[in-house]
This record gives structure tokens, C-alpha cells and sequence, in this order.
């Protein structure tokens, strides 16, 4: 009797956990894609920039989405047909090879590697699958699971949408950063990693991510940059000197080298449609502020009545 007790609630812990996993997103159907494509409204910032005699334009993107939200507006469809590269942060075709290549990650302290494995067995993910990468990649990886909660999914990212747009067409795909670059800039210095992954951490654990994350979708939904630029404020994820400094060296920082990148490809000649994340188009170094620094004319492109 015991025994089959036991099997019993075994069985019953098993499907609570199958339960609780997050929820893998059911890929549309033909007629689905085809009704969300016609009725696709403008999301997202965008702007014109023009310098030289041509214009290329610069879109503020989120890196995860609802089914729904994987194709363009209005806006951003004429945005499409007016140039002829697409530039992103990175080429999702360049992530793989460059991840495969990398050097095993410095080993986290005993109590983060624990809580990030407990996190990744709620999640469902087999013992051990994100120990061999750096921190805030093992990080990246729970929050999207986490984000799948609310309907959310990166294979459903405007980035994503874009590139696939893109190589479908044989639209040459630009590059903005390398992967080491990007690589390097996501990664806490030892100083920061204790209070950067450990507040990441302590947020997953108490679940605390998904109203945050929320916030930002409806904010970028409505291109709201008000909101988008006070997100240090509400995200609980800078409430720290270390976790304020990481931030900055992740979103402000980066920009200088973006906007370089931006520049030279435009001055090369090439109209381009950049895809970066939206929170880059906010603060002090702002992408926008950047370019027309750099000499651009930068117009807001209003959405489509």
C-alpha cells in the first residue's frame, strides 16, 4: 500500500512539474500567418535617417515577441521596399559557430551555480545544459524560457522576423557587432558578476521578471521611448552601483561602436534598414542622438493611422 502510494505521488509530482514548464509556442498555420501579415499594425520606433544624398532608416526592435507580432506594419513595410540591406546586431547564422568556439566559462561561485541550475531544472532543461556558458547567457536563456509564461517567444523577435525576411529574398544581411564583441560587453566584470547575476537570479526565483518584461513588450508595442528611457527605473535590474555600471556598459557603450558601424556601411553607399534593440535608441548616448551627431538627418517616422 505504501509502495503504491508512493508511485502515486511520484506520478503526480511528475505531471505538476510537466505542468509548470514553460509552454513551447505553437507555430502558426498557413492561414494564421496569412491573416496576421494583412492585419500586421506598426510596433516599434523607427526612424529616417538621411545623410549624402540617401536615406537609410533605424528600427528599434524587441528580441522576443508574440506570434502575432512576427511581421512588419505599414511603416515599416515601406521602410523595407525603400532600402536594400538589412543590418542587425548580429547574424543569427554567425552565433552558433562562434558559441561552439568559445573557451569553457569561468565557474561560478557554488551558491550561484546552484540557484541557476535550480532554475534551469523549473524550467524543465535537462541536469547540467547551461553550465558550459558564460553567466549572463546561462541568465538570457531562463529569462526567455520565463518569458514563454506570458506568451512571449525570441523565435517570434522582430530581429528574427527581419533576417529570415531577408535571406528568403537574398537580401545581403549586415552584421553591426561581432560575437566575441557582444560576448564581452554582456559579461559582468568580477567585481560586478556577484550583484548582477545574483539580483538576476534572486528576480527568477521570486518571479519577479515577467511583470518587467511585460512592461517592456507593451512599451515597445506602442513605441512609448518615455517609458522605454525609465526602464533602469522599474526594471529591478539597476538598483545597484555594479548593476547600474553593467547596464551602461551593455546599452550606452555599446551605441558608440553601433553608430560607427551605421555610419560606415551608409557612407559606403548602401540603404539600410538597422534593426537594433530598442532600449538602444534611449539615454544619453542614444542611437538617434549619436547619428545626428555623426551628421544625419534624423526624422521620426509616425506610425500608420
Amino acid at each position: 500500500m505504501i509502495r503504491a502510494l508512493f508511485f502515486v505521488l511520484l506520478a503526480l509530482c511528475v505531471s505538476v512539474a510537466r505542468a509548470a514548464c514553460p509552454p513551447v509556442p505553437a507555430q502558426p498555420t498557413a492561414e494564421q500567418s496569412a491573416t496576421w501579415a494583412a492585419q500586421a499594425r506598426d510596433r516599434g520606433p523607427l526612424w529616417r535617417i538621411t545623410r549624402g544624398g540617401h536615406s537609410s532608416y533605424l528600427f528599434g526592435s524587441l528580441h522576443l515577441g508574440k506570434p502575432d507580432w512576427a511581421y512588419p506594419g505599414p511603416t515599416l513595410r515601406r521602410a523595407w521596399e525603400a532600402t536594400e540591406v538589412l543590418a542587425v546586431e548580429l547574424d543569427p547564422a554567425d552565433v552558433g559557430p562562434a558559441l561552439s568556439a568559445l573557451p569553457a566559462a569561468e565557474p561560478l561561485s557554488p551558491a550561484l551555480a546552484r540557484g541557476i541550475e535550480a532554475q534551469a531544472r523549473a524550467a524543465c532543461l535537462p541536469p547540467g545544459a547551461l553550465a558550459t556558458l558564460p553567466a549572463m547567457l546561462q541568465l538570457t536563456t531562463l529569462t526567455l524560457l520565463e518569458a514563454r509564461r506570458d506568451g512571449f517567444d525570441a523565435a517570434f523577435g522582430q530581429d528574427l522576423m527581419l533576417v529570415a525576411r531577408a535571406k528568403a529574398e537574398g537580401r545581403p544581411v549586415q552584421s553591426l557587432e561581432s560575437v566575441e564583441q557582444q560576448l564581452d560587453a554582456l559579461e559582468p566584470t568580477a567585481a560586478e558578476l556577484p550583484e548582477v547575476v545574483g539580483g538576476a537570479l534572486r528576480q527568477l526565483q521570486r518571479g519577479e521578471l515577467r511583470a518587467p518584461l511585460r512592461k517592456l513588450a507593451d512599451a515597445w508595442a506602442r513605441a512609448d521611448l518615455k517609458t522605454l528611457a525609465d526602464y533602469p527605473r522599474w526594471c529591478r535590474c539597476a538598483d545597484t552601483p555594479a548593476e547600474r555600471d553593467w547596464m551602461r556598459r551593455v546599452n550606452d557603450d555599446r551605441n558608440i561602436g553601433l553608430s560607427e558601424r551605421i555610419d560606415a556601411l551608409h557612407g559606403a553607399g548602401q540603404r539600410l534598414l538597422v534593426a537594433v534593440g530598442a532600449l538602444h535608441m534611449t539615454g544619453p548616448q542614444a542611437l538617434p542622438r549619436l547619428l545626428a551627431q555623426r551628421g544625419f538627418t534624423v526624422e521620426r517616422m509616425p506610425p500608420a493611422e
